[in-house]
């Protein structure tokens, strides 16, 4: 009777964030609701459904972009993701050893947060050579961390009053996860969903550099995933700038992509419960919240004075 229960919530969950009666924000916070009092019968298909429609999402979201937008903005935040990025993992790594946190563990958080979360955990983990021990408690601490980046900066960003540029860059910058990162900016407004769609890509781009340095410093022989979804998300702008025959499907395709991401949040919310909490452990959580709000108010306050923008 209680597993009919929970599968049954887990699909009205779903059904309700794909139909938009959810926000991002609900869905996920429906979805950690549903994975820390139920038992989740779907864990694992949860896991790989939501890295597909993540990448879905973020190609449909490209239709309703212009290309010479996209290539700007990509422009600008390739430079500041880069610095960003090294200075994430720099700090992260002293933070790591100054709470004698293993190294391999220690890399994956640093480089979850410097750029893209749960993408750059999975690929740098076969390339560091990690065990399930690292990876498990690497992916909680920044899931968790995630999650609340979703429902804490739109908060911020209206009492500060930063505009939408300012925040879409600001999420892009700071919050772990495409997924979070699009949820945020996508209820801040439209100007803040592109900006930070585009710039969150060019920094996860740097999966790819990282992942190859990575391995030839560790002569690892592990392949690189690359991340083919952000090719098809600019082809996705040039058809939406140069292609007008089909203009409108574009809509259409950029709504699904936004019902997806939503369908996305509530699936990465099922799968943190309690014993990823304890799995996760005191000294890596520490390390994870004191790298992201370094990085998080060190961006805001450089993009507030003016040294990052537009």
């Amino acid at each position: 009777m209680l597993t009919d229960m929970s599968k049954n919530l887990f699909f009205i969950g779903i059904i309700l964030a794909a139909t938009g009666i959810f926000s991002p924000a609900l869905a996920l916070l429906a979805g950690i609701l549903y994975g820390m009092t139920t038992v989740h019968h779907f864990h694992v298909e949860s896991r790989n459904l939501s890295k597909f429609l993540l990448q879905a999402a973020v190609v449909c979201l490209g239709f309703g972009m212009q290309l010479q937008e996209v290539v700007k903005v990509g422009r600008s935040g390739f430079l500041y993701t880069a610095i960003g990025i090294a200075f994430a993992l720099l700090l992260g790594t002293l933070l790591g050893k100054v709470l004698r946190i293993g190294g391999t563990q220690s890399f994956l958080i640093s480089a979850g947060t410097a750029i893209c979360g749960g993408s750059a955990i999975a690929a740098l983990g076969p390339v560091l050579n990690a065990d399930e021990e690292a990876m498990t408690v690497s992916l909680g601490t920044i899931f968790v961390l995630n999650s609340v980046a979703l429902l804490l900066f739109p908060a911020v960003g209206h009492a500060l009053n930063l505009s939408q540029t300012q925040f879409g860059l600001w999420a892009a910058l700071a919050i772990h996860d495409t997924s979070s990162v699009v949820g945020a900016a996508a209820k801040y407004g439209s100007t803040a969903l592109a900006i930070g769609t585009t710039v969150k890509l060019a920094r996860a781009l740097w999966i790819i550099p990282v992942a190859l340095a990575t391995a030839v410093f560790t002569r690892s022989r592990a392949r690189v995933q690359w991340p083919w979804f952000i090719l098809f998300f600019c082809l996705a702008a040039v058809l939406n700038t140069y292609v007008p025959l089909f203009a409108p499907v574009y809509p259409v395709l950029n709504r699904l992509g936004k019902a997806g991401l939503t369908v996305t949040l509530f699936l990465i919310g099922t799968g943190i419960n309690r014993q990823t909490l304890r799995n996760v452990g005191v000294r890596p959580m520490l390390q994870g919240v004191l790298l992201w709000a370094v990085v998080a108010s060190v961006s805001l306050w450089a993009i507030r004075s003016g040294w990052i923008h537009l």
